[in-house]
């Protein structure tokens, strides 16, 4: 399950999972574009990660805009001769309950998960049914499978990404390609600080209880997934040689979900 001279596009890998994931893949030898909507921390991210500047690309692209993404893809097929692996990982969050939410934000999180998925797959595929190989990874949730109060977009998109990678299996079986869905419990990323107090205030409660009592309470350890333990996930799943892992999704949550 080498990925020796793979070359992968993670997006919003400017930061937090998706910068972990570039780095792993970099040790396992692959070649990685960093794809961010934030250009300036891509390119920080790249030079950090890969200072001699040969293994790792950047690339500033909002991934809700179509010919952007198109042109992002195609740039980083050119720089390193074609598109391996896709790790679909940008995302945002906007909690609120489900009567008072606002349709706005309900709109841009679905744009920005589901048709950034979109966007970013259809881009990619060309270049992998070309080469006859390829691995699609989405960045789901436990949210995928089960559902919590004040994240009624969040969730309906993460559901969504299961359908989508199923459907990309069964299409991209053809051309051998793969695509499957990692599902991680909460990872102590900036995405998650913000939740902390804005779900305590919404909730009623104290933020350390939001901790415990609402985002840990149903794992077995009452700790947080690292961003370690999705990157590992990552390599597994882009690695994996064959179609019998295909169309899947596997939680990293500490037993938070069991399937």
């Amino acid at each position: 399950m080498s990925l020796t001279n793979k070359v992968a596009i993670v997006t919003g890998a400017a930061s937090g999972i998706g910068k972990e994931i570039a780095r792993e893949f970099l040790t396992q030898g692959a070649r990685v574009a960093i794809a961010d909507l934030n250009g300036s921390q891509a390119a920080a991210a790249a030079k950090e990660l890969d200072p001699s500047g040969k293994k790792v690309f950047s690339v500033s692209v909002n991934g809700t805009d179509e010919a952007q993404v198109e042109a992002a893809v195609d740039a980083v097929a050119k720089h390193f001769g074609g598109i391996d692996i896709l790790v679909s990982n940008a995302g945002i969050q906007i909690v609120g309950p489900l009567d008072t939410f606002k349709f706005s934000d309900w709109k841009t999180l679905l744009a920005v998960h589901l048709d950034g998925a979109f966007l970013t797959t259809r881009a990619c595929l060309k270049h992998m049914y070309k080469a006859g190989s390829g691995a699609v990874l989405y960045m789901g949730s436990v949210h995928s499978k089960e559902a919590s109060v004040l994240k009624a977009p969040y969730v309906t998109a993460k559901h969504g990404l299961e359908g989508l990678a199923k459907v990309v299996a069964k299409e991209g079986a053809a051309h051998g390609v793969r695509s499957n869905v990692i599902c991680p419990g909460f990872v102590r990323t900036p995405l998650v600080d913000k939740q902390i107090p804005e779900q305590a205030q919404d909730l009623g409660i104290s933020e350390e209880d939001v901790v415990k009592k609402v985002m840990l309470k149903d794992t077995v350890d009452g700790e947080f997934t690292t961003v370690e333990d999705v990157a590992r996930c990552a390599v597994f799943l882009a690695g994996f040689p064959s179609n019998a892992l295909t169309g899947q999704s596997i939680v990293v949550s500490h037993g938070w979900f069991m399937q």
